[in-house]
């Protein structure tokens, strides 16, 4: 394959002295104040140009492309010299990334495909539903890098078509507009899904995320072994139904999904029909809900908490942290003896102990004994990078719930 001439002979972006260490421990992020803008300006770039990132002796550090007007300035995607950001490099990073899901998946073609920084793809997220790509694109340089993305997918993955589902809020940060429409193929309405032998639909361009929540599916394959036979199942920010209909058809003898989104439920009520199991649907804030189900007397053997990012930014913490404690306050007082409590949350800025001690604090207000069985995180399809701890976000604890 060719290269784009436009990227032969990338600028120098020159780091001050010291800057240097971070990336040569194997972090791939550039911060302006780490760049030595007297020698190398910022302003010299345009979002999304390309540059060897160097130290202040001129040690070639690593291929990078740039956005002068964000915090993280420039993203590292080569360390090798003699591999340039080109058709190339995506080609094979893709390649790379498609062997570990090929591992994962057992040739079912139902995964996250790429997965940013921890595939030497910053910015970058692809999603593969069988012969559909659902792509999101965060970052400037990436957004340079498209029509290459566009033909290494094509070169790769063969799929019908690819779908850009660019409607994320991180793009703001990038001075990136929000955008959702088809590279090339025809893209469907909704996705089709295929987890632990049973078949999903979600929508797509109205969907959340991509259509599907990949980072879960290892913690719902776990859910399974807890599960016992005839459990009643209470699935609280339910989107399209996906905890509840696997315990369905795995034996729960019922479940209720609680979401506020009306489209959501609606799928989650087709899923299970699909799927020879019927559920009951709540449609209403998630608190308000719990609030009503206790007032109601209502009891549960697997409570299933997957919420939104309570936290979103730093000063968030500690009103993020009130409401996972209110959360699982109100969910455990709706436990039978002896219940399952799957706890989960993907506010990377809440730490894994720090969920611990809001699922603790809630038990102890509802005379609760609580124990965790298992830790869980995302699904290996969204693998960590060791430098990088923003790429491991999602917790789970699962946790029996005992009276006191």
């Amino acid at each position: 394959m060719n290269s784009v001439p436009v990227y032969d002979a990338p600028a120098r972006l020159s780091l001050k002295r010291g800057e240097d260490r971070r990336l040569a421990a194997g972090h791939p992020w550039v911060f302006s104040n780490e760049v030595d803008t007297d020698r190398t300006p910022l302003a010299a770039f345009r979002p999304g140009d390309l540059a060897t990132v160097e130290s202040d002796r001129g040690r070639f550090i690593g291929y990078a492309y740039v956005n002068p007007h964000a915090l993280i300035c420039a993203r590292i995607l080569s360390r090798d010299a003699r591999h340039p950001i080109d058709e190339a490099l995506l080609t094979h990073r893709l390649e790379v990334a498609l062997q570990l899901r090929r591992r994962l998946a057992a040739e079912q073609p139902y995964y996250r495909a790429v997965y940013g920084e921890s595939d030497g793809l910053p910015g970058l997220v692809l999603d593969r539903y069988g012969d559909l790509i659902v792509g999101q694109i965060a970052t400037a340089g990436m957004e340079a890098l498209k029509p290459i993305v566009e033909k290494a997918v094509q070169a790769v993955l063969s799929p019908a078509a690819l779908f850009w589902k660019n409607d994320s809020a991180a793009r703001t940060l990038e001075q990136l507009p929000e955008l959702a429409g088809p590279a090339f193929g025809a893209a469907p309405a909704e996705v089709e899904v295929r987890e632990s032998g049973v078949l999903f639909h979600a929508p797509l361009a109205g969907g959340q995320k991509t259509g599907w929540f990949y980072d879960q599916a290892a913690n719902r394959a776990r859910m399974l072994r807890y599960l016992r036979p005839g459990a009643r199942v209470l699935d609280v920010f339910s989107y399209v139904g996906a905890w509840a209909v696997l315990a369905l058809r795995a034996g729960a003898a019922r479940a209720t999904c609680v979401d506020a989104s009306r489209d959501a439920l609606e799928y989650a009520q087709r899923n299970a029909g699909a799927n020879g199991v019927a559920l009951e649907c709540v449609r209403e804030d998630a608190f308000d809900a719990l609030h009503a189900l206790h007032e109601a007397g209502t009891r549960f053997d697997l409570v299933v908490l997957d919420p939104p990012a309570f936290i979103k930014r730093k000063k968030d913490i500690p009103k993020g942290q009130a409401a996972y404690r209110k959360l699982n306050q109100l969910a455990m007082q709706l436990t039978e003896p002896d219940a399952l409590l799957i706890s989960c949350s993907c506010s990377y800025h809440l730490a894994e102990e720090e969920l611990l001690a809001a699922v603790q604090a809630a038990g102890r207000h509802c005379g609760r004994f609580v124990q965790v069985l298992e830790l869980g995180g995302q699904s290996p399809d969204h693998p960590v990078h060791p430098a990088i701890p923003e790429t491991r976000y999602l917790k789970a604890l699962f946790c029996r719930v005992a009276r006191e």
